[in-house]
């Protein structure tokens, strides 16, 4: 078992097609964990990830400030307790239009199914 605050992982910076925003790899397979990574992300106002798709899922759970997703289907405002379902090849990106930082968990499949850092 392992046990960690998020804040005694290194926060990583993600880009360069991001801005403003930095990643912590809370759990991965690094920490033994067979099957998903779990990360925390935080968006400084006016960030966002880069615009992306893959093939794999992830979850989403928000922490903390207010932000949204974008898709080929329009922009979900997303708050505090709000959870995400992105599936396989959906078109994505989480940006942060507020004025307070936006972190939220998201949780993906790590190099035993063919994701990895």
């Amino acid at each position: 078992m392992r046990t960690v605050h998020y804040t005694s992982v290194a926060s990583e910076s993600v880009g360069p097609e991001a801005s403003g925003v930095s990643v912590r790899w809370v759990i991965s397979d690094a920490d033994g964990a067979p099957g998903f990574a779990l990360r925390v992300f935080e968006i400084e106002p006016g960030g966002y990830t880069p615009r992306h798709q893959h093939p794999w899922e992830h979850e989403v759970f928000v922490l903390a400030g207010e932000g949204c997703v974008r898709s080929a289907s329009g922009e979900t405002r997303l708050s505090e307790g709000t959870a995400v379902l992105v599936e396989p090849d959906e078109l994505h990106q989480f940006a942060n239009p507020g004025g307070v930082p936006f972190r939220f968990i998201c949780v993906v499949p790590n190099a035993a199914y063919g994701h990895g850092r």
